[in-house]
């Protein structure tokens, strides 16, 4: 047979560097590390057994105790970070999230008993009203029920100073308020926290990927997922992430997010070339449900998938993943 195609001779045969595992290995261009992985971790008030979330499998919400066992297991596989959500009892929200700023708010006891503990895992905290809020907003409302932005930042600057308090290491504000992340910078710094950082969801989008993570913070439903598209952004716009980015960055952020992460590669490769700064991802709820629901009706390989979707990410140009998958795949990792 022919050595050409066409009367071309094949100087250049791709295949030659994949014909055997080590060469594949020599030559691959991104891995996916132990150090990129952050575990976010739900909590609870309460005693006893951790909670199965249903739409979750695998995710639980903690109480105290099994949150700080999780940690120490997740420090064991060399994770650097886990990230808090507080899953809060209906009788204690209200409007105005009063809760959020109660000394008795599991999430400060949470992050006390962590760093107790785990005093060298970084623990990181999301600065958002929606688990406070009987209306499941991220903000306050205003008369005509919208989410009102300047009252909104005051009470966000209180929350990310009661995190920081309890010994929360990065706070992480998701709510999409105009402004905000200039404003806890300016009250940590008054507060003496000048080393405490911030990691911005910078472009967050008003996704319908969220609804699992709803279900497991108890905000919303997912039959009536809430119309958050005053402040997240419109999932059509690429160009608007670059310039919250570039605000963020002028506000004194340390680290910018982007999420969801796998319907938004576009994005994560985009604000990576527009930024020095550190770039996170988050696999979100959805994302991780999904590829759960396709492998248990023998659709995809579960795994396998799994680190394909995590890689895709870390290749986008993502220097750290947020996922729910953070500890089992860390267990794999060489």
């Amino acid at each position: 047979m022919s050595s050409d195609y066409y009367g071309v001779d094949l100087v250049r045969r791709m295949r030659r560097n994949r014909v055997s595992p080590s060469l594949r290995a020599m030559i691959r261009e991104t891995a996916l590390r132990r150090e990129d992985l952050i575990q976010p971790l739900f909590v609870q008030a309460g005693e006893g057994e951790a909670e199965p979330v249903d739409s979750m499998p695998g995710v639980v919400r903690n109480t105290i105790a099994s949150l700080v066992e999780e940690c120490r297991k997740v420090e064991d596989l060399g994770i650097p970070a886990v990230a808090l959500f507080p899953c809060i009892e209906k009788s204690k929200k209200d409007a105005v999230a009063s809760h959020a700023c109660d000394p008795g708010n599991v999430l400060y006891g949470a992050i006390r008993s962590i760093k107790a503990v785990c005093p060298a895992l970084t623990v990181i905290t999301d600065v958002a009203l929606d688990p406070y809020t009987s209306h499941g907003h991220d903000g306050l409302l205003d008369e005509r029920g919208g989410v009102e932005n300047d009252s909104t930042v005051e009470v966000l600057c209180r929350l990310a100073l009661a995190q920081v308090e309890a010994g929360a290491d990065i706070v992480a504000p998701s709510d999409m308020m105009d402004g905000r992340v200039y404003a806890i910078r300016q009250a940590l710094d008054d507060s003496g926290y000048q080393h405490r950082g911030i990691l911005s969801y910078a472009a967050k989008y008003a996704s319908a990927y969220y609804g699992p993570f709803r279900d497991a913070v108890k905000s919303g439903s997912l039959d009536a997922p809430l119309d958050k598209r005053g402040y997240q952004m419109d999932p059509a716009n690429v160009r608007e992430a670059l310039l919250e980015v570039r605000l963020d960055e002028e506000e004194g952020a340390d680290m910018v997010m982007v999420k969801p992460a796998g319907a938004y590669l576009d994005v994560i490769r985009a604000v990576r070339e527009s930024t020095m700064l550190p770039l996170a991802a988050y696999q979100v709820s959805g994302e991780y449900s999904q590829i759960h629901a396709a492998a248990r009706l023998g659709w995809l390989d579960y795994e396998a998938t799994r680190d394909e979707s995590l890689l895709a990410i870390k290749r986008a140009g993502a220097d750290m993943i947020l996922t729910y998958f953070a500890a089992e795949v860390a267990a794999t990792l060489p």
